[in-house]
């Protein structure tokens, strides 16, 4: 009785965080949540979910798409209005397809941070009322300044593709494939969102960092393989820790953080005069996999 579809402003009061209802006879506990019909359909349904870790994302990505279907001005088209064509051509090249993709992206990852800045998200119409106008009040601005960091994440991005491309050997193809791949991990579609604005100004590192190994590769061939190699352990180590996890269910952030530690170790490993955000080490990693195992 609590599930609904094709919503297009919170109408429906109080959202319970807990629904008792049954199923073949037996009393059991439902999550209720917003969840995000996508952006074609720009709606938003309440369903019921088996967890409250469920419940909690879905609820998350719900009420940013709620909030956004519903800001007057579009903060993405703002941003790109705001641009110069020179502007425009250099954030062209992105893993996104077009700029208006990576814009909106920017807008998603700006709406996020004032969600969680602003206590969100919200269960009822009144609260959701007061978010609403918070986010309001500061989602262009803030998805301006998104841009601005982004195209230096970008330009760094395009360097360090700049160089991979220019840096061949056959001694180097393992090294360089596995530069490939981190870059390829690390700037994807949707990778503003994905990241955050609290962790732009690490990705930039990462790359800076991933930048350095590239120049310091031909020269150092072994040293560099040895560390990736323990490196590629490390993922190896993680990769079972996400097998372990139950299927179709969030992925803790505990666990999520400890990519991010890997990212950490790389830029101890290949490019330490840059620093690390905290101390890291593969023991580290390999305790905070220890103490994520479900």
């Amino acid at each position: 009785s609590l599930e609904r579809t094709g919503l297009t402003d919170w109408t429906i009061g109080t959202l319970t965080r807990v629904f008792e209802t049954r199923r073949a006879g037996q009393p059991v506990k439902a999550y209720p949540a917003l969840v995000d019909d996508g952006p074609t359909a720009n709606t938003v349904s309440v369903r019921l979910f088996d967890t409250e870790a469920e419940q909690a994302q879905a609820m998350w990505t719900g009420t940013r798409r709620l909030i956004l279907r519903n800001i007057p001005v579009n903060p993405a088209k703002f941003a790109s209005d705001k641009l110069t064509n020179a502007q425009k051509l250099a954030l062209s090249a992105n893993p996104h397809g077009s700029v208006q993709a990576l814009f909106d992206d920017c807008a998603t990852a700006a709406a996020d941070k004032l969600i969680g800045d602003f206590g969100g998200p919200a269960w009822d119409e009144e609260s959701y009322r007061k978010l609403y106008d918070k986010v309001r009040a500061e989602i262009v601005d803030t998805t301006v300044r998104t841009v601005g960091q982004v195209q230096q994440v970008l330009a760094a991005w395009q360097a360090c593709e700049r160089r991979l491309k220019a840096t061949s050997s056959p001694t180097l193809l393992a090294n360089l494939t596995d530069v490939r791949t981190q870059l390829n991990a690390l700037v994807k579609p949707g990778f503003v969102t994905a990241t955050g604005l609290r962790r732009l100004p690490d990705l930039m590192r990462y790359l800076v960092a991933a930048d350095r190994r590239l120049q310091q590769m031909p020269t150092g061939v072994q040293r560099d393989t040895t560390r990736m190699e323990k490196v590629h352990e490390m993922q190896d180590e993680y990769a079972w820790l996400l097998e372990q996890m139950p299927q179709g269910r969030p992925v803790p952030q505990q666990v999520l953080d400890i990519r991010w530690m890997i990212e950490e170790l790389r830029v101890s490993y290949f490019a330490h005069a840059l620093g690390t955000a905290y101390p890291v080490s593969d023991k580290r990693i390999v305790k905070a996999i220890d103490a994520a195992v479900p």
